[in-house]
């Protein structure tokens, strides 16, 4: 049974290998490398938070409150004499497990979901679509304030509120290809042979779909980050004792005249973490989107 093209990046990586596929990744595409590489230092400061960070981010003392950036505290301490730079190395553990978490599950649900309403079709297809519609008509970061409002701060809570405004935007995307993988051969021939339809589902249409799908998850990621800083920032997101990015900034606005750096620090590590996702993205678009390579 014939293999369409866009699961030739797949075989490519198996028959070449990844050191390969990614130094051909990082000479074609610098910008996407470069982006790559920020989210990679991310992830590692995230996984590696106790073992970097100079001291514990919520021991507090009041004799070096608010001081400046020195030998003592690299980037400075807050008003409660907390180290600014653990607090942002244990930040970007907040950033990168919502962010990955919520985009997992906001583009897994709605990348699923709209599957199996494009590929059944009817009734169905039709009631799903309006949903979506509805969810997609209201802002993603508005959707997350008010259902933070119903469960309340916590980073569960803030990993939910994050995912379902991302259902219909992944799912809209993946369903697109799904419609034109049903209309394909092979799948005609799988339906006229008897095969179900899960079989179908998740033999031939799934598969089919994954470019789309992490071109997708890798462009809502940013999104996710930025949407969880600013619920922070706003008091709604992760529990107020968890270093977070945004808290980190809503707590600096009060010292902005006399502590600059307790916004700048913050501000800085989280603008790369969300260019080097957004770079890593418009890259992996590049490669992985068919009709890109025809242009």
């Amino acid at each position: 049974m014939a293999r369409v093209e866009m699961l030739a990046p797949e075989d490519m990586i198996v028959s070449e290998g990844w050191g390969t596929v990614l130094s051909r990744f990082a000479k074609d595409k610098p910008l996407g490398a470069a982006g790559g590489a920020l989210v990679i230092v991310t992830i590692v400061a995230a996984i590696f938070a106790p073992f970097l960070a100079p001291t514990d981010p919520l021991s507090t003392n009041p004799r070096a409150a608010l001081m400046g950036p020195s030998s003592e505290y690299l980037l400075g301490s807050d008003w409660l004499g907390r180290d600014t730079l653990s607090r942002i190395i244990y930040g970007a553990r907040t950033s990168i497990y919502v962010g990955f978490l919520a985009t997992m599950l906001g583009t897994l649900v709605g990348s699923l979901l709209n599957v199996f309403s494009a590929y059944r079709g009817g009734t169905f297809d039709i009631l799903v679509q309006r949903v979506m519609d509805v969810l997609l008509a209201f802002p993603t970061l508005i959707m997350a304030l008010a259902i933070m409002a119903v469960l309340g701060t916590s980073i569960n809570n803030t990993i939910i509120a994050i995912a379902i405004p991302f259902i219909p935007r992944a799912g809209r995307i993946v369903r697109s290809a799904a419609l034109t993988v049903k209309e394909s051969q092979y799948v005609e021939v799988s339906q006229a042979v008897g095969c179900s339809s899960l079989r179908i589902i998740f033999r031939h249409v799934i598969p089919n779909c994954t470019a789309p799908y992490l071109i997708i998850a890798s462009a809502l990621l940013g999104s996710a980050i930025l949407v969880e800083a600013s619920l922070s920032f706003l008091g709604l997101g992760v529990d107020p004792q968890t270093p977070s990015w945004g808290s980190s900034l809503a707590e600096a606005m009060e010292f902005w005249e006399e502590s600059p750096w307790l916004a700048i620090f913050p501000g800085i590590a989280l603008s790369l973490a969300i260019f080097g996702v957004n770079l890593l993205g418009d890259a992996l678009r590049d490669v992985l989107d068919p009709r890109l390579k025809q242009l």
